[in-house]
């Protein structure tokens, strides 16, 4: 069989890739493979998965002989490539249950051998049949902006990635939050029947992978028991995965109404580097929330910070800036100020101390939880001033959190028993989607066990042959 011919340039991207997605200590060895055919077409793909999430790369070099696959642990391939130049090529050929990996040392081939496990050992790859639906450079921008501000918390798993929601045919959202900030974007109209969620993965921020052309969004059908599976393809890639299944939380419910602002600030573009130094720069006297003042006085907006231990504020007035409305200051994490300036929103509406920020630029915005100290005073000027301080307000409760059980940002108000029970029904049924999809991964991974356990017990079948002809040799 001829062998297939990988130059180092497409290889070493490629395992780059796929290493992002392959999990490389699981329990199953066929996991840490990488699955690699040589099509009718004379091309090469390789896979890899972690059964939630695959990834397929097509290479441009052509490959000529009779179509075949095989699999090759991914450590083996990426040691053997990592000792190779940029102009080498690897030889890859299948001998009975091994890999031959030929490579070039010292103007000779050398040969590395691997064991290799039977291809019907790896899990199927799912084809995608809807059509393709092309993700423009601004609606990719808010995918990768969205899984910024998504949850890492793995008990609230629907916000763990990008919703997609096109629930409303007057216009499309990319939505995420953490229940400290949510971010959305809209103008969009997608040929979508149903909204997904797009989970968080480090491949779609991968660099080679955005730069890999335009992407283009394949839904296929749901099925019964299962979140809808989508793949995002790129000129050479392909990411196939499903969405995270369950009720997302109603998230128009924290937006405030900009009718209730009290103050508005521009930021000028040009000055949103400085005001990012001296975020980062001023004293952080919260290591929990990481609170910085905002404080808008006289049509002017200061910043206020204060070190650990320190009862001194120190405020720094900020140049570029356009500030209107009442006087008024308020507290915000850090953190998410800073995210939303790289995000260029840089208008911002503020209502009152107690109530979210909305930071926003054209149909994109940020909601933003204040940080509610539990005695806030009026910060002192480094300067002499013989301005009295006012005395402390009465304490609040020291952080107010977007949940996800549909509340609003606002104060709580109390609602009908009727809506309270039809809310609680709608939280049990995203908790049974989400256990019926934990059932179901499951079986896959019993299924994938008991493939491994069938080769385990066929190895030892062959040993056991092996010692009952050993055993009849005479000497």
């Amino acid at each position: 069989m001829n062998p297939i011919t990988i130059p180092m340039t497409e290889l070493k991207p490629a395992l780059a890739g796929l290493g992002k997605i392959i999990t490389r200590r699981s329990t199953l060895p066929v996991l840490g493979c990488i699955r690699i055919e040589r099509t009718k077409t004379h091309r090469i793909e390789l896979t890899g998965t972690d059964l939630d999430t695959t990834a397929i790369v097509q290479l441009e070099a052509e490959a000529q002989g009779e179509p075949t696959v095989f699999l090759v642990p991914y450590e083996d391939l990426n040691n053997v490539a990592k000792s190779c130049g940029k102009e080498d090529s690897l030889l890859l050929t299948p001998v009975e249950k091994q890999v031959a990996i030929r490579f070039p040392v010292g103007g000779q081939m050398i040969e590395h051998r691997c064991e290799s496990i039977p291809v019907d050992e790896y899990p199927p790859v799912v084809e995608i049949r809807g059509e393709p639906i092309p993700l423009d450079s601004n609606l990719r921008d808010a995918i990768h902006d969205a899984m910024g501000c998504a949850s890492t918390d793995p008990t609230r798993l629907i916000l763990n990635g990008a919703y997609l929601d096109v629930s409303k045919p007057e216009g499309h959202y990319v939505v995420a939050t953490d229940g400290q900030h949510l971010f959305s974007s809209n103008s969009f109209k997608l040929p979508l029947k149903d909204s997904l969620v797009i989970p968080t993965n480090r491949f779609l921020g991968w660099k080679e992978f955005n730069t890999d052309g335009d992407w283009t969004l394949r839904a296929g059908k749901p099925e019964r028991n299962e979140a809808t599976r989508f793949e995002i393809a790129t000129k050479h890639w392909r990411l196939i995965t499903r969405s995270l299944e369950g009720q997302y939380p109603r998230w128009r419910a924290v937006l405030p109404d900009s009718g209730n602002a009290t103050a508005t600030v521009e930021i000028a573009t040009d000055a949103v580097d400085t005001v990012l130094q001296m975020i980062a720069r001023m004293p952080n006297h919260d290591p929990r929330h990481h609170a910085i003042g905002l404080e808008i006085a006289g049509n002017k907006l200061s910043l206020l910070s204060k070190s650990p231990g320190s009862d001194q504020w120190t405020r720094i007035e900020l140049a570029g800036v356009k500030a209107r409305g009442s006087d008024v200051t308020v507290q915000i994490n850090r953190q998410f100020f800073a995210k939303a300036l790289r995000f260029g929103l840089t208008r911002i509406e503020i209502i009152d101390e107690m109530s979210p920020l909305r930071f926003s630029a054209g149909g994109r915005q940020m909601i933003v939880m204040p940080v509610r100290p539990t005695a806030v005073t009026t910060p002192v000027p480094t300067s002499a001033s013989t301005t009295p301080t006012p005395p402390p307000r009465a304490e609040q409760p020291e952080k107010k959190t977007m949940t996800e059980n549909n509340t609003t940002a606002s104060a709580p108000t109390e609602k009908p028993a009727l809506e309270t029970a039809l809310a609680q029904i709608e939280v049990i049924r995203g908790e049974f989607r989400s256990a019926v999809a934990g059932l179901t991964r499951l079986s896959e991974l019993l299924k994938a066990a008991q493939r491994e356990q069938k080769a385990s017990e066929k190895e030892v079948q062959g040993v056991r042959q092996t010692l009952r002809s050993l055993q009849g040799v005479r000497i």
